[in-house]
């Protein structure tokens, strides 16, 4: 394609840009948009996945057709089956009348599957039978439906790590993946930030009838600096805020700056693993509490080793070999005297040195009963905070908190945490 029907492309759809990377995303889009090829969209979150799915969509010969954009992380997971293939009356509680699911309404159309990577396994089975053959099954149903349905999906996560996790079927990733789109990020994009910048300016000067705002030049560099993690739509969103707050309509970068997150700077003496220095996930105290779940944890698993170590039941050799990852190299551990546990002074646990039974090891759960309490306390604050911040999500969640998405499941149940 040359560049001016890219150009037409771009005014079709609605698409402010002239990054090399964006028009290569929308040229593979114009490419596979008359086949009936399965289409992957894979971008971050806010950078304008579904615009390609219309552009698959009205280009191809289904354009006539129904175009239906589902989120899959939306829609609770009891239900999503019922929603994407149709239930029968009775199929369930609540099910009073029999439903058409979206794959059954969109035949001879496109369905657009955001967020794919959200959705459950079972249903994950249900679609790539739709993918392979072109046949459903309502819910409640034994009757085998027909569908004709070109399905585009995107998802802002890594597909290949959920496959390894186990999250996501590795048949279905590899049918879905056909052809894959790649979105840049709003970073990558360079002058593209500004040209967007004037575009949403302009909108919102139309919509709340006031002077469009302009930038200096120093605030147009102050602004094509920023990263945007959440893109367009967080660009949007600062657009607006200064369209409707600003008397001034030529904006500086001082004056920027305030509409602009600023990065947080942690003074922690260590780097904690999946937080991002541009996500302003938590404050110190929150992080520093982060610190100290993990160092009582490594404690724990401390006296849990040196109780073994000194049972004369044990297998010492075992016991250096299963847990010699807690200290810094083996020979770390050929320079303590296990033999003699007594004389050491940094020793967590006391020994009866006057019995020869070593069962009786005091752990001392007095003492610390009111401060596990307490971290037990700031770790549900946490979790509550990265849930609320990320509506619910847990996977998002549990990735704010540094945690696998199992082990957040695992604390919800722990401290009786329902969803907000």
């Amino acid at each position: 394609m040359n560049q001016s029907e890219i150009q037409s492309i771009k005014q079709r759809f609605g698409i402010i840009g002239n990054s090399p990377l964006l028009n290569y995303a929308i040229q593979v889009a114009v490419q596979v948009a008359p086949t009936d090829m399965t289409v992957l969209i894979t971008g971050e979150s806010g950078s304008g996945k579904e615009s390609f799915s219309k552009i698959i969509h009205h280009l191809s010969p289904r354009k006539h057709g129904q175009f239906i954009a589902i989120n899959c992380g939306a829609i609770p997971e009891g239900t999503i089956d019922s929603e994407l293939f149709g239930h029968e009356k009775g199929s369930f509680t609540g099910a009073q009348e029999a439903r058409k699911g979206y794959f059954e309404v969109t035949n001879g159309g496109t369905i657009f599957l955001d967020e794919i990577g959200e959705m459950p396994l079972g249903t994950q089975a249900r679609l790539l039978r739709v993918l392979e053959n072109g046949e459903f099954i309502k819910v409640g149903s034994s009757k085998v439906q027909k569908t004709d349905v070109r399905v585009v999906a995107a998802t802002n996560v890594n597909l290949l790590n959920a496959v390894r996790e186990g999250g996501f079927r590795e048949d279905l990733y590899y049918r879905l993946n056909t052809v894959p789109i790649t979105v840049p990020p709003l970073r990558d994009r360079g002058d593209d930030v500004y040209l967007l910048f004037r575009k949403f300016a302009a909108d919102f000067a139309e919509k709340y009838h006031v002077k469009p705002v302009t930038l200096t030049p120093d605030a147009v560099i102050e602004l094509q600096r920023f990263r945007f993690p959440g893109n367009i739509r967080q660009l949007k969103n600062i657009a607006e805020q200064i369209s409707v707050l600003e008397y001034d309509r030529e904006i500086d970068s001082t004056k920027l700056r305030h509409y602009l997150p600023q990065e947080e700077v942690s003074s922690l003496p260590m780097v904690l693993p999946g937080i991002r220095k541009n996500e302003q996930n938590f404050s110190e105290r929150d992080l520093l509490y982060k610190v100290l779940f993990d160092m009582k944890k490594d404690v724990t698993d401390l006296k849990k080793l040196v109780y073994e170590f000194i049972s004369p039941q044990t297998n010492k050799a075992s016991i250096l070999q299963e847990h010699g990852h807690l200290f810094e190299n083996m020979d770390d551990i050929d320079r303590h005297n296990y033999s003699t546990p007594e004389k050491s002074d940094n020793i967590l646990l006391s020994v009866n040195e006057d019995s020869d039974d070593y069962d009786k090891v005091e752990d001392i759960p007095h003492e610390t009963e009111e401060e596990t309490l307490s971290l037990e306390s700031k770790e549900k604050e946490m979790i509550l905070k990265a849930l609320k911040k990320h509506n619910n999500k847990r996977k998002y969640a549990a990735h704010d908190l540094g945690i696998s998405e199992r082990t957040l499941y695992r604390k919800l149940k722990q401290y009786d945490i329902e969803e907000l």
